[in-house]
């Protein structure tokens, strides 16, 4: 299959291209037979129903009261699963990650789209109004943003360690037949001892349209500010 109707392209260039189109291609159908092992996976343990904190976009430190929500409250109705991502904010992490912030940069963009589907929430261990703070900063506006820092919501789930050292993860939540909320799968960016940040890339277009030029990732970093 011919790719461009550029002129010009040698012989080299040509059966270099083919290869990768057939790398390309079983890479797609590698990825769908990952994402069907994924939904084949059986339902986890049943879940506390974690208690979360949420307020107004507008909330500023020293205002009152907070409202809180449970986890079983963050399913709108049957047959959606919950996604909530993991946010690198509060307690040790005192600044807000900004490789989850670029995450959660393109989570506000497709917000809207995700949910004719599924439930999603970015939780952060960070005091409600500091997150509500970043979130207006970064005009975070189609997204749930939920505190868990009064919780071991993270902490159970791995996305913070005893000392309050935060990680970001991302999980998905099920209800059974009885309504119980049960956990499904959470990932997190470190995948073994030798594979260290590329557990999530996939949630981010980022790293793919980089990694479509010739220099690729290299060793860019997202930041708060460029």
């Amino acid at each position: 299959m011919r790719q461009t109707n550029l002129t010009g392209e040698s012989a080299e260039y040509v059966c270099a291209r083919e290869e990768l189109r057939q790398a390309e291609i079983e890479l797609m159908r590698h990825r769908e037979r990952v994402a069907d092992l994924r939904r084949r996976l059986p339902l986890g343990p049943v879940v506390d129903d974690y208690v979360f904190e949420e307020g107004p976009a507008d909330l500023q430190a020293g205002d009152a009261p907070v409202t809180t929500v449970r986890l079983s409250e963050l399913f709108t109705r049957l047959g959606r699963d919950l996604v909530i991502y993991h946010f690198m904010y509060g307690k040790q992490q005192t600044q807000p990650c900004p490789i989850c912030t670029m995450w959660i940069d393109g989570f506000n963009g497709i917000a809207h789209h995700v949910a004719q589907n599924v439930e999603l929430a970015i939780v952060a261990a960070a005091d409600l109004p500091a997150l509500r703070a970043h979130a207006r900063s970064r005009q975070w506006t189609n997204l749930r943003l939920l505190s868990a820092g009064s919780s071991t919501f993270k902490y159970d789930l791995g996305s913070e360690d005893a000392e309050g050292i935060q990680d970001s993860t991302v999980s998905v939540f099920t209800r059974d037949d009885n309504g119980s909320v049960r956990h499904f799968y959470s990932v997190h960016p470190r995948m073994s001892d030798d594979i260290d940040q590329r557990g999530i890339d996939l949630l981010s277009p980022v790293w793919h349209i980089l990694d479509l030029t010739r220099q690729g990732r290299d060793d860019w970093f997202a930041a708060l500010s460029y």
